[in-house]
């Protein structure tokens, strides 16, 4: 049986969320979830988390877009508020993301995770993939060694070599090649990355429980799927857009369609130490 690594995005973006993804992570229905950490709730969030920590890896889910970002940006969030993740893309493609102005704020978020949760990020990634963009990845990269230790965090890699097999093919597609260059480099510097990635779909037309099979289509070992589950509340809907899909999602993964789609897709669910110790669940 193969290994697929269930990672939920966005815990302490809402209450709500959050509580939604803790209630998955104490059935054992998650590999890990990434935190973002600049959001408000988060300082409220993190000790319930802490306390599921053997049961879910908790990472970094560093957030360059859309919110508020922990200290002033002058180049990148002049009116306080980070960009889209459009322009933020386009900044990096044309070598405009300021560095220092990123590095200082991984930093930050770094800071502020450790702080609430006790303990440093089992692995990084980004909200809505800014991990990946250039200007943004070398900065992660550098704290490999430094402030992570690579023997005990992971990254994120969004190289897929089967994504043209995906649901969403054309968006997973550009991610993939959006992600050639840090997952090169990852490799180089011996950093640990899930092997394959996947989880994109259309929200407006399908659900995760539609698409959870075809999504995992020529998926190897190691795999890693994104996915957003999570109760809504009204915080939820004051920042961001996805909303009532993430109940859905959360309601096909705490049911017994999710195992036995899991089952029979040859898959079992990577234990949160997997991409660390090959330990399996």
């Amino acid at each position: 049986m193969r290994h697929l690594l269930v990672v939920a995005d966005d815990y302490g973006i809402s209450p709500a969320v959050s509580a939604g993804i803790r209630e998955l992570a104490e059935d054992r229905r998650l590999t890990a979830t990434g935190v973002m950490a600049n959001m408000p709730a988060w300082a409220a969030e993190a000790a319930a988390l802490r306390a599921l920590h053997g049961r879910i890896a908790v990472g970094l889910h560093f957030t360059l877009t859309d919110q508020q970002p922990l200290g002033e940006l002058p180049a990148l969030a002049p009116s306080g508020r980070l960009p889209s993740i459009t322009k933020l893309l386009l900044r990096g493609l044309l070598g405009g993301i300021p560095r220092q102005e990123v590095a200082d704020e991984f930093e930050r978020q770094l800071d502020r995770f450790e702080r609430y949760f006790g303990a440093p990020p089992d692995f990084i990634d980004g909200h809505q993939h800014a991990h990946l963009l250039p200007g943004v990845w070398q900065t992660i990269h550098a704290a490999f060694g430094r402030r992570l230790d690579p023997r005990k965090c992971w990254l994120r890699d969004c190289a897929d070599p089967h994504a043209n097999y995906r649901i969403s093919r054309f968006k997973a597609g550009v991610i993939s090649k959006l992600a050639r260059a840090s997952s090169e480099a990852a490799r180089a510097k011996a950093i640990r990355t899930n092997q394959g990635f996947s989880g994109f779909y259309d929200y407006a037309t399908g659900s995760l429980a539609q698409n959870f099979t075809p999504m995992l289509k020529m998926a190897g070992d190691g795999h890693l799927m994104m996915v957003h589950p999570g109760h809504v509340d009204q915080a939820l809907r004051d920042v961001d857009s996805l909303t009532d899909p993430r109940q859905l999602e959360w309601e096909f993964l705490s049911g017994d369609e999710f195992p036995a789609q899991l089952a029979e897709a040859g898959f079992v669910l990577a234990d949160p130490g997997f991409l660390i110790d090959g330990a399996v669940n």
